[in-house]
């Protein structure tokens, strides 16, 4: 248990049985009145974030959240196989617990995975991965007053903006949170 005024971005939070971390607090002290804690808070498992306003001093219920590394093995088409590093011990997650990092991982990759009370809840990637370019067509420069893009499909699937000059084969850095186009290398 902690109170309101503890909260820190971060924090896992389990509030009516479900795990809600939090995104950004900010500490309200009204000139009349009591104080508050406005929060912003995103539930571990769907994503969806909503706006919560706590009582300064409020008991809140904070979760255990594990967060251990591991190694992405293979996935089996059931689910994504996992090895926790520090015991060699196997996980399989669901594709709902790997969500959108599925489209940035590759076999034998080091990853984040959260656990409470043994079950995985997500998996956290780094902030930028490299990746190889399988398939995009040549660019073709025309008429246009900026830099264009094209389509390409990444090793793992994904399809991504690139700009013209960026041609298959060529590894090039992808940003997780947002699919994004960082850069080549």
């Amino acid at each position: 248990m902690a109170t309101s005024n503890d909260l820190k971005n971060g924090l896992v939070l389990n509030i009516d049985g479900q795990l809600w971390t939090v995104v950004e607090f900010q500490h309200v002290k009204p000139g009349k009145g009591p104080a508050f804690v406005r929060s912003k808070l995103k539930n571990v498992m769907t994503g969806k974030v909503v706006d919560k306003t706590f009582n300064a001093g409020v008991k809140v219920e904070t979760a255990n959240v594990d967060k251990r590394e591991m190694q992405f093995l293979y996935n089996d088409g059931e689910g994504f196989v996992f090895m926790d590093l520090g015991t060699y011990d196997q996980f399989t997650l669901t594709p709902a617990q790997v969500g959108d990092a599925a489209d940035f991982m590759l076999e034998n990759q080091n990853a984040v995975v959260a656990l409470n009370e043994g079950e995985a809840l997500y998996v956290e990637l780094p902030a930028s991965v490299v990746l190889e370019i399988t398939f995009t067509e040549p660019g073709l420069q025309g008429d246009r007053s900026s830099g264009g893009t094209k389509p390409a499909t990444l090793e793992t699937g994904r399809n991504i903006q690139v700009p013209l000059f960026v041609e298959q084969g060529t590894k090039v850095k992808v940003d997780t949170r947002t699919g994004d186009y960082l850069g080549r290398l």
